[in-house]
């Protein structure tokens, strides 16, 4: 498993590269076989990322051979402000030119439980199988404070053992329900890029890529696709705590 972890200057720095990156993935994969499949994460570093595939590459990119997927969603009408799904149409669907079946949102307006066996049954549906699990060209992943990530909070690691594909969690703080899918389809995935920006999450970063991920502390840190690649595009502040390495673009050696 190769894994490439960047530092960059900025979030913004880091949205314009992944950018770059996703873009000539997606231009170098003979669609005229296959649809090239992505999920998404919430947050705002991946709004940053969006807005620039939006108001950079909406023209440039064969957006109707790609099918979009969401890694978790809160359960919330797709309107509402904490929706994964909004801040994703309005920041870069709202500027392509995509066919509507091509976004695969979860309803979080829907029974929760009764969404995920929908929703899994769709990614099934929608993509090449392996494993017997959905197989994602690129997962986008964000970590939070706690080093939770999709919608994987910790006292959930169980999630990364389950056989199912969606799961029903709820936040061990807001009480809110959500729907994420589940680390067996994550690490099922040909690339997943962990997207993490902040100082308040420097500690966390620095304790599962120094630890090469053998401790297992964090639910981010059992993120070990089986036969893909790992990538973690860090901002500066996210990665302050890793090394001596100055922000730019460098990769963290190992």
């Amino acid at each position: 498993m190769l894994k490439n972890n960047k530092v960059f200057p900025t979030p913004q720095a880091l949205a314009e590269s992944l950018a770059f990156d996703l873009v000539n993935q997606i231009k170098n994969v003979d669609t005229s076989v296959n649809y090239f499949t992505i999920a998404l994460s919430g947050g705002s570093t991946p709004r940053f990322l969006f807005t620039v595939l939006g108001d950079l590459y909406a023209g440039t990119v064969p957006w109707d051979k790609v099918h979009f997927f969401w890694v978790d969603e809160r359960c919330v009408p797709p309107e509402d402000t904490e929706s994964n799904f909004r801040m994703a149409n309005e920041t870069l669907f709202t500027k392509i030119e995509i066919p509507e079946e091509n976004i695969h949102r979860i309803k979080g307006e829907a029974d929760p439980v009764k969404e995920a066996e929908r929703y899994s049954k769709e990614m099934l549906d929608f993509t090449v199988k392996k494993n017997r699990l959905p197989f994602f060209d690129i997962i986008l992943l964000g970590m939070g404070e706690d080093g939770h990530t999709a919608s994987i909070f910790p006292g959930y690691e169980h999630l990364f053992l389950t056989d199912k594909i969606c799961a029903v969690v709820v936040h061990p703080s807001t009480g809110q329900k959500r729907i994420t899918i589940t680390g067996l389809v994550i690490n099922n995935a040909a690339s997943v890029f962990f997207l993490v920006t902040g100082k308040n999450k420097a500690t966390i970063v620095n304790n599962i890529l120094r630890d090469h991920n053998d401790k297992k502390q964090f639910p981010a840190s059992f993120v070990k696709p089986t036969d893909g690649r790992l990538y973690w595009f860090l901002d500066a502040a996210a990665g302050s705590l890793i090394g001596n390495e100055k922000p730019g673009n460098k990769e963290i050696k190992k």
